[in-house]
């Protein structure tokens, strides 16, 4: 993998079962907040599974397209596009009611000192959309984030863990989901709230940022010792699926990969790659923050590409100089201050 397009078609290439799943779920399809890191790749993913299927169905996605060419980009693809600020009543309310909704608005990056606006993003406005939606299948992006940090040798926490969320963006996340849940019974709305952590672009994501450090010499803080990833083409993919099993009271998925992964093994696993030493410093803690998505593997299988095939890709990736997207994860972060 060289470039971005080589990056691209294989991160948005269906597999057999999104296909079938794809036919099975009718009408068409509405991503709203398809302008952030995931969303124009689950878009085209989600065309390309629709037009391999061979039926009639359009992808739309919704932005504010503020900057950049991506709405001509996902025109290129197929998909089409409305510009809209969420946050604006009359906006909203003329967005299309469309059968299957793929909700990804929110906001985490910036809280710290501006804590209203997350709250506004992620509990305030998923109502909105909730309301608006009400006769929508909904999949509803959530995160980890909403559960307290665990003992990293008990498996992470699977869907019936009580949650526990540290700080005030996770504290909003589960508020989201609070109010989706709340809509999802009065209204008995069909919702699926997918809860990822962490997921893995070349561009962007723990690995490259681990990656980076190992082949820059810059410390790694161990603090946050394990983590949990998920290739994005993976998440993608779980999360269109995602709308077969939307169910009212909601359905809890947890999405990520199947392993618990050291952040000092995932370093020396670079440092082999990179012929350097990594550098640390902190120490491992006794808890991380981790989940279990044993129930998302089984209703849609293991991920697609392993952590050693990610591991190879980063690596090249960084060794090449590939594009980067300047979005770091915190995922060193435990008092869940962003």
């Amino acid at each position: 993998m060289q470039n971005v397009q080589q990056l691209e078609e294989l991160m948005t290439k269906p597999s057999k079962g999104l296909i079938e799943d794809i036919r099975k779920v009718e009408g068409d399809i509405l991503i709203v907040g398809v302008g952030g890191k995931m969303g124009p790749t689950l878009a085209k993913k989600a065309k390309r599974a629709i037009d391999e299927a061979g039926i009639d169905k359009k992808v739309v996605g919704v932005s504010r397209f503020s900057s950049g060419n991506l709405k001509e980009e996902l025109e290129e693809a197929g998909i089409e596009t409305i510009t809209a600020d969420l946050m604006n009543e009359e906006q909203l309310a003329a967005l299309p009611k469309l059968p299957n909704v793929i909700y990804m608005a929110g906001n985490k990056f910036g809280t710290a000192g501006n804590e209203h606006y997350t709250w506004a993003m992620n509990t305030y406005l998923p109502g909105r959309i909730a309301e608006h939606f009400s006769g929508s299948r909904i999949v509803a992006f959530s995160t980890g984030n909403v559960y307290p940090l665990v003992p990293v040798n008990k498996g992470g926490c699977d869907e019936s863990h009580p949650v526990g969320p540290v700080g005030e963006y996770g504290q909003s996340s589960l508020g989201r989901e609070r109010v989706l849940t709340y809509f999802s019974y009065r209204d008995q709305t069909p919702l699926t709230i997918f809860r990822l952590n962490y997921a893995i672009d070349m561009r962007y994501g723990v690995l490259l940022e681990i990656a980076k450090a190992v082949y820059h010499s810059t410390s790694i803080d161990l603090s946050m010792g394990h983590v949990n990833v998920i290739w994005q083409g993976d998440a993608n993919e779980y999360a269109i699926r995602s709308l077969s099993i939307a169910s009212s009271p909601p359905t809890l998925l947890n999405v990520t990969g199947p392993e618990t992964l050291p952040v000092r093994w995932i370093a020396k696993q670079f440092s082999k790659r990179f012929g350097k030493e990594p550098v640390f410093k902190g120490q491992e803690q006794e808890t991380a923050l981790l989940n279990n998505a044993g129930k998302a593997h089984q209703l849609f299988g293991y991920p697609s590409v392993s952590i050693h095939e990610m591991l190879d890709w980063t690596a090249n990736w960084v060794m090449n100089n590939g594009e980067t997207i300047n979005k770091p994860t915190h995922f060193q972060e435990r008092k869940g201050q962003y």
